[in-house]
Formats: C-alpha cells, structure tokens, sequence
C-alpha cells in the first residue's frame, strides 16, 4: 500500500469520512502529483519542499481557481503531511510556514420565505411516484436543514413517523434526530405508499429512490431541486445546499437560537453556525431602514 492509499484508508476507517469526501481529497492528491510531474519534479513526497506547494498555488490561482477551493486542496495536503509526519514516512511538513490566499467572505445565499411557501403549497408537483418523492425531497431538505448526502443515505426506518422525527447520520457517522412537522409526516406516507405501490417486489431500504427503484444518488437530487427552485427564485445558485442556508436563516429569523441550530445542522461547534447572524442583521437594517422614521 502506497502514501497516499494509506492516507486514505486511515480517513475511511478511523476518521469515517464520506465516500464523498474521500473521493476529493484522492483528486486533490492526484492534482498535486500531477502537478510535481508537470514542473519536473521528481515526484518523491519527503522531497517537496514549501516552494513546491506556493508554486502548486500559484499555478492553481492563474488556473482560475477561487481561494476557497484553493484553501480546501491545501487543507488535504495538509493533512496528509501531517498524517505522514505521525507514521514516520516523512521527517517533516512543508506546509507548516505555507501562508494561503486570503477568502472573501460572502454570506450564505437562501431563498424567500414567500418563494418557498409558493413552491410548497401552491405548485402541483404531480400524483405519480415522481411527483411526489421530488415534493418530499424538497420538503425534507427544507424542513430539517439536511445535507444532501445526508439525504441520500437515509433509511426507511429512519423515519418515525409515530413521533413525527427523522435520524439523520452526519459527517463521521455521527448521528441527529430532528423533528418534522405532522403535516410532512403525512406526506410522507402517502410517498411510502406511492412507492411501495410502484416498486412491490425487490425494494431497496433506502428512503428515496430513483425512477428506476434504486438509491437516490446527489446528482439527481441537485437536479430536482434546482429545477423546481428557479420556478421561485432568481438567485444564481439553486443547489439543495442552498436550501439548508435557507433552514437556518427563516429559523433563526423566526427566533430560534443559534445553539439550537447548531444541533439540526449538525455543525461541530458554533463558529461555523454564526455566519447566518450576517444574514439576519441584513434583515433588521433592512426593517429598520423601511420602519424609522428617520431612514
């Protein structure tokens, strides 16, 4: 087993890291290697040096690369020097004194609280199968500010629709329960009807299904969601991501607390919570401006 297999079995079996998430840092690995070749280096990981990586940078920059994506592909090999440096395969990191593009900083995109309300209880999604799971779909992202690989990977059993909550299994396998409103929980037995009708033998555990009866893979998810969302909305992006900003932000609109937020979104800690403050203090200056009569 080479580094960067070792590397990468180690974030699968101890660390727990999605298949998602492993897939990229193996890419990011790979574009580094691929960029040593392209410059002449020999390729040997403990004679990289700090300029090596600045160089790898630089290059990433002139490419067109944002420092967001720039701070992720560094953040990997970071970590996989680091992971190095601890099973004694190299004797040091040169990313220690590596000093990164700085990131602008740019507050979550949501959507309108009318849109999705006319999305949700104005728009016919349609009876069939289809129809319904995609209501289902945009629904249960909305309602419980899931990721969507989280999504994908709920189970039928997941749902207890008798308590009106859904287990979710987050990053590193670490598990949440999130209630859901009574009026969803019926929607979702009409979909588990439809869907059992529609594939009665052979039907796999996975809650959502594609049109063929089997896992529901994030590419289509991606779809269903941008296509019903530009019904509503202009905003550029359209991703089921936006629609677990778009959670945060009515709730914590809406009075609830940033802790509690923290715990349906499955953040670690709270500083990565805290960016939806930036989108709430918009929406007071905004009141504020229409409602003073000084403004």
């Amino acid at each position: 087993m080479n580094y960067k297999e070792s590397f990468l079995q180690y974030l699968k079996s101890e660390k727990r890291y999605s298949p998602h998430t492993l897939s990229s840092y193996e890419n990011d690995l790979d574009k580094f290697l691929e960029f040593l070749g392209s410059v002449g280096h020999s390729g040997v990981l403990s004679e990289v040096t700090s300029q090596d990586v600045r160089a790898w940078i630089v290059d990433m920059m002139d490419k067109g690369f944002t420092a967001v994506s720039v701070h992720r592909k560094i953040s990997c090999l970071r970590g996989f020097y680091r992971y190095m440096v601890k099973q004694g395969m190299v004797d040091r990191n040169p990313l220690e004194k590596v000093v990164l593009p700085k990131r602008k900083k740019s507050l979550p995109v949501f959507v309108d609280e009318e849109a999705l309300k006319t999305l949700l209880d104005s728009f016919d999604f349609g009876d069939d199968f289809k129809g319904i799971r995609n209501r289902n779909i945009i629904e249960m992202l909305y309602t419980t500010g899931m990721r969507r690989a989280e999504l994908t990977g709920l189970r039928c059993d997941d749902v207890d629709l008798m308590n009106n909550t859904v287990k979710v299994t987050g990053k590193r396998n670490k598990q949440r329960i999130i209630p859901i409103l009574p009026s969803f929980s019926e929607r979702l037995k009409e979909y588990l009807k439809k869907r059992e009708e529609e594939f009665s033998s052979g039907c796999e555990e996975w809650l959502f299904l594609t049109d063929s009866g089997k896992r529901m893979y994030d590419k289509i998810v991606y779809n269903i969601v941008k296509s019903y969302l530009s019904l509503v909305t202009t905003i550029e992006k359209k991703s089921p991501h936006v629609l677990r900003h778009t959670f945060a932000t009515h709730m914590l609109n809406r009075g609830a607390d940033l802790n509690s937020i923290k715990e349906f979104l499955g953040h670690a800690n709270l500083s990565a919570t805290q960016v939806y403050t930036h989108n709430t203090f918009e929406k007071l200056k905004e009141i504020y401006k229409r409602a003073h009569p000084r403004a």
